[in-house]
Formats: C-alpha cells, structure tokens, sequence
C-alpha cells in the first residue's frame, strides 16, 4: 500500500498532537506534511499558520498527482487563519474542489460523513439555514444522488440505498407544514428516473433511525446541521469527513482546531486514528 498523506492542520491546533498520538498506536505508512520548525504559539489565529496549513494541503496533493501518495487525511484547519492567509474559500472540502476544478456543490463534490452507525451526505453546507432551505433544488437532489451512488460504490462495491430527508416536520404533513417537500419529491423522482435507489421525502426526525437499523445506506440531509445533529451525536469519535467528487479519496476528523486546548497534550486522538484507519482500509479500492 502507498503512504497516506496526511497534512497537520492549523500548527496552533490540535492537529500535530492528535496526529502523533494517533501514529503511535496504528502501523499504516504515512507521510507528514505541514511540520513547523520555530515555537508554536498556540491558540493563535494568524496568517503565518494559515500559510504553513495551506502549504501541506499543496505539497500533499503534489505527492498525491506524482503517485507517491495514496489517499489524503487532513487535520483541522482553522477558517480565520487561511482567509488571513489569502484563501477564499471558507475551508477543506471548497478548497480541495477548487484544486481539483470542481466548481458546482453537489454535481461536482459534496460534503459526506461515514461512520459505522450512520451515513450522510449534505445537500448544503457552509451557508445561513434561511438560504440552504430557500435554495432547494430538484436538480441539485438528483445531482447529489449521482455523486453519492457513484462514489459509495467505490468504498462499497455496490450502490447505495439513498433516503432523502424532508425539510419540514413530519416531511410536511401533505402540505399542511411547508411545502418545500414539493421540490424533494421532484428531485427523488429525477434521481429514480436515472436508475438509483433513492427514496423521500422522509420525515427528518426518525429516517436518521431507519438508517441506523439497516433500512438505509445513506441519509441525504437538506442542510448542515440536520445531516451533523444525528452523526455528531451518535458517532463522534468514529466518524470521517470524507469529499465526494474528487479524483483520489480524502477524509478527515469530524471537529475543528480546538485552540482552547492546543498544546496541553489533551487532545483526543481517537478520532484521527479512526480517520487514518478508515482511510487506509478504503484507499486502494476507491482508486480502482
């Protein structure tokens, strides 16, 4: 197997330490990007870490398009200290698709979170609820579905069961609450045209449960939080950020730099040493 890249986030962060605890306890080949050589400051927002940060996600990438590297894991990044450091977009998964020359959210990439109990793929991400729920769109559904099935088949070796979650309480009620579910329906019905099994609106607060009994692969959530709630909540210490659409596989924790407690040797590393598990476990079958 080809070393994973694996960046080290923000150096003010968590990232190094928990990629270092993680290392210790799991025999999987992996080159480092993004090691600092001065006295960090940590907890500090700047643009010397955003630089340092956007540096390892480049030379990971060059190691990744020269074949030296096979699947990419990122620590955290921290937004403020990249856009001080020129970036223009708001973190991993914009910047990662901007690289690669994806341009569309949910054609081109998406945001999906796998974890033993549970799957979601995001139909929106880092935008206000008010405008991920006026800008719902059947042909983004259908789209998303398509990147989702294309891309879980090759983690999986077969389609997805994909359920398409509704908006309003109890998926609308007919009409009775909102009629976004309209537009859901629209999408689902394009999606199913094309062949794939997809399924919805469903009510939001229980297809989360049917997924984790088995009725469903993957939950396909309107907007941030309604696919990040149940997956936080349930699986937190297992699950991956993961980048649909690019042209070689990514995963990532499920948390952030944790500058309140960045350099006192705290951090939990368990979830990063999921991350490189996964990755490591999934690699050389997402290539083929």
């Amino acid at each position: 197997m080809k070393p994973l890249a694996i960046t080290l986030g923000d150096p003010a962060g968590i990232g190094p330490e928990v990629v270092e605890k993680a290392l210790a306890s799991l025999d999987v080949p992996v080159r480092l990007f993004g090691t600092t050589r001065s006295p960090v400051r940590y907890g500090e927002i700047s643009a010397e870490y955003g630089r340092v940060a956007l540096a390892a996600i480049d030379d990971a990438l060059d190691a990744i398009a020269r074949g030296e590297c096979s699947a990419l894991v990122t620590a955290p990044i921290h937004k403020q200290a990249i856009a001080l450091a020129g970036a223009t977009v708001p973190g991993h998964t914009e910047l990662l698709a901007a690289r690669a020359g994806l341009a569309r959210y949910a054609h081109d990439y998406a945001m999906y979170f796998d974890s033993p109990s549970l799957r979601t793929v995001l139909l929106s991400v880092h935008v206000p609820l008010r405008e991920a729920i006026t800008t719902i769109d059947a042909d983004a559904i259908a789209a998303l579905a398509r990147l989702t099935t294309r891309d879980y088949a090759k983690l999986y070796g077969a389609a997805p069961r994909i359920a398409v979650a509704g908006i309003n309480p109890h998926a609308g009620e007919g009409g009775r609450f909102g009629d976004e579910e309209q537009l859901v329906a629209r999408g689902v019905a394009l999606a199913q045209r094309d062949g794939l099994s997809v399924t919805g609106p469903h009510p939001p607060d229980t297809v989360f449960l049917g997924a984790t009994r088995g009725r469903y692969d993957v939950v396909m959530a309107m907007y941030h939080d309604q696919g990040l709630i149940p997956v936080k909540t349930l699986a937190f210490e297992q699950s991956v950020n993961v980048t649909l659409g690019l042209p070689y596989l990514r995963a990532s924790v499920d948390h952030g730099t944790a500058f309140d407690i960045a350099g006192k040797g705290i951090a939990d590393a368990a979830p990063m040493a999921y991350a490189i598990r996964w990755a490591a476990e999934h690699a050389e079958r997402f290539a083929r």
